[in-house]
């Protein structure tokens, strides 16, 4: 069904006479390129050994703000995960600002647990915290805390855990190049407080503008302030730009959570242009909108429940003194067509490939 989306708007603009060969070229190479990521996720390819879970452990939770769908997918792994090995935890809740989260680091370390999951921020906001953790021999993992895939020594991280933020941005401009015929007029939505942030939107930026489209605008609005910001903004971008708008490219889901009224007072369909494209996380929210075409067409998901469960195996694991292990999950290019495989009747991205079993065989005594 998305091939044959995608095959649509290629012939559809050939139809008008618009594009010439090297275009339709281009486009047929983002929809193979999209197609990578948009099948079902059921072959383990995740680790097959490491150390068995630690007895007893209590561990932290530093959550970024429990109202972002990722982050909350991401807390209900580890929860899982932790209640499979027997381990405490501790969830608490930043709220979206640099101030609560500095209060929770500093409520953390009074804890004193035996591991702390950083979940959703920069860890560079936090090096204050952070330092004092790596002083105590608090060992740290995270998700989304750096550029980085892996050990990131430099801020005492063990393990960063992400899908490839690079190839989420790349798919998702990939994606509405080609629904857009090869014609994307692209408003870019990021949060500068966030590095990873950055480094999407400008994979984003640089994917659209070599493919041939052209960015509008690059916007850049704090993710904490989405609820009170995206509605006037949304509102302002359509004044500004019109139809030339033809996709809405955002770092996460959360931007398009509060964009469908000030569209629809607009006159605007769920399932016109703009289109809205995330390049994670994949919430429920999203799933939602993409089931019912309504101001959301795709979201380039991260399996975050098996992210928790990583986490917790990495945590395990630098307990234990062994190392990371190697892991990068798979992202999944989520649409109408194929939002009912991989846990999509959910509303989650959780592959089949029977993530729980592999992790619980590795912990065993």
């Amino acid at each position: 069904m998305l091939r044959r989306t995608l095959m649509a708007a290629v012939a559809s603009t050939l139809a008008l006479g618009i594009a010439i060969p090297a275009q339709a070229d281009a486009i047929s190479d983002a929809m193979a390129q999209v197609q990578k990521h948009a099948g079902k996720k059921d072959k383990w390819d995740g680790p097959t050994a490491g150390p068995a879970a630690a007895d007893g452990k209590t561990i932290v939770v530093l959550a970024a703000d429990m109202k972002n769908g990722g982050v909350l997918g991401v807390t209900k792994g580890v929860e899982e995960a932790a209640e499979k090995v027997g381990w405490q935890v501790r969830v608490l809740d930043g709220a979206g600002s640099v101030s609560g989260r500095t209060a929770a680091f500093g409520q953390a370390l009074a804890l004193q647990p035996d591991g702390i999951i950083i979940n959703g921020f920069d860890a560079v906001e936090q090096q204050t915290g952070m330092e004092q953790a790596r002083a105590a021999n608090i060992p740290m993992v995270s998700w989304h805390a750096s550029p980085v895939i892996g050990p990131d020594p430099d801020n005492g991280i063990f393990a960063n855990v992400s899908t490839d933020a690079m190839d989420v941005s790349a798919a998702a401009a990939q994606w509405a190049f080609a629904d857009a015929g090869g014609k994307p007029g692209v408003v870019i939505f990021t949060d500068s407080t966030y590095a990873i942030a950055i480094a999407k939107a400008d994979r984003i930026k640089e994917t659209i503008e070599a493919l041939g489209g052209t960015v509008l605008e690059y916007v850049d609005t704090p993710i904490a302030e989405t609820s009170t910001r995206m509605p006037t903004l949304t509102t302002a971008l359509l004044q500004r730009h019109g139809d030339k708008w033809t996709h809405s490219l955002a770092i996460n889901d959360i931007y398009f959570d509060f964009m469908g009224p000030a569209l629809a007072a607009a006159g605007i369909k769920g399932d016109a242009n703009p289109k809205s494209v995330a390049a994670g996380d994949g919430s429920e929210s999203a799933y939602q909108r993409i089931r019912g075409n309504q101001f959301q067409a795709v979201t380039v998901a991260e399996p975050l429940n098996l992210q928790g469960w990583q986490l917790v195996d990495e945590l395990n694991r630098a307990m234990s003194g062994a190392q990371w292990s190697g892991y990068t999950s798979p992202l999944h290019v989520v649409t109408s067509d194929n939002i009912s495989f991989d846990g999509g009747d959910n509303n989650i991205f959780d592959p089949g490939n029977g993530y729980r079993d592999q992790y619980s065989e590795i912990w065993k005594k």
